[in-house]
């Protein structure tokens, strides 16, 4: 399949996204042609994984055993992993109906009943936006219930940044207070906890070389990359309450605002607290937006 992609720009920012496939980012870059995501190849992209960013919904990250209880309905899911999850939820690589589009916007809209095979068993309708302005890239997520009966619901976004600029590791800095533990298979074994002084950003300071996987919560809506002459700041809405962090195996930084713990669902159904697991009555929406904004010499 030759995937179409349209392009809005700023005169700071210029967006590559494909609707076939998601409605995910292709590219993100600055006007100096500088990558702010990471940089992609068209030619390259097979899934939403290999693009700079795409979204999660109807929930975001891991479910146990692609299976978990709601409302006394045993719900099972498709396996998507080759541990036996599901991950990411089922829109990600699915096209979506681009419904506005200008010079700096970007409208697109999924509907589940479309999909008989959709790897969810309630009806939802979602809604991404992109919106550039100076340097500035908006990305608003709406989801709505349009079954007859209410469903568990969840939203993130997962962009992975460009890292190393000049040689240059940024500087990261975030507000989260508490982190989960989790097993071999990345799922919260519990409650979040206090973050110990090698997991804490709130003061500044280098990733470094250990590859790592987080989930933290307790955040207060922003993320900062700083590599001295540039700084790049990523802002999200309060339904975001989760911040995953995870050092990508090609190099790039994904920072992923996400409204639940991962397996939220499983671990709600436990009497867990501070999951932040929602429940969508019919007609109901979830939505939230974020930013990324420059800084500096780009």
């Amino acid at each position: 399949m030759t995937l179409r992609v349209e392009t809005i720009s700023s005169e700071r920012l210029t967006l590559e996204v494909l609707p076939e496939l998601g409605a995910s980012v292709l590219n993100l870059r600055a006007a100096s042609g500088r990558p702010v995501l990471r940089p992609v190849d068209l030619s390259n992209v097979e899934t939403s994984s290999q693009c700079a960013c795409f979204t999660l919904l109807p929930f975001s990250n891991r479910i146990r055993d692609a299976r978990f209880t709601f409302g006394g309905r045993e719900v099972q899911l498709r396996p998507t992993t080759k541990d036996g999850l599901t991950q990411h939820g089922d829109v990600r690589n699915r096209p979506w109906q681009v419904t506005r589009l200008s010079d700096r916007h970007l409208r697109a809209d999924f509907d589940s009943r479309d999909f008989p095979d959709l790897n969810w068993p309630w009806a939802f309708t979602a809604r991404v936006e992109y919106l550039l302005h100076g340097p500035h890239l908006d990305l608003s997520v709406t989801l709505t219930n349009v079954d007859h009966s209410e469903m568990p619901a969840g939203m993130g976004l997962h962009p992975y940044f460009q890292r190393r600029e000049d040689g240059v590791d940024p500087r990261l800095s975030f507000d989260a207070a508490l982190i989960y533990d989790t097993d071999e298979r990345q799922l919260p074994t519990g409650e979040a906890r206090p973050v110990r002084p090698d997991e804490d950003y709130r003061a500044s300071r280098q990733i470094g070389g250990e590859p790592f996987d987080r989930v933290y919560t307790a955040w207060d809506g922003t993320a900062r990359l700083d590599w001295g002459t540039r700084a790049l700041v990523l802002t999200a809405d309060t339904v975001f309450s989760h911040l995953v962090v995870f050092t990508a195996p090609d190099g790039s930084l994904a920072l992923e605002p996400v409204s639940h713990a991962t397996d939220a669902f499983n671990l709600a159904a436990r009497g867990v607290g501070g999951m932040d697991m929602r429940t969508l009555s019919p007609g109901q929406s979830l939505a939230g937006a974020t930013r990324i904004s420059l800084e500096g010499e780009w």
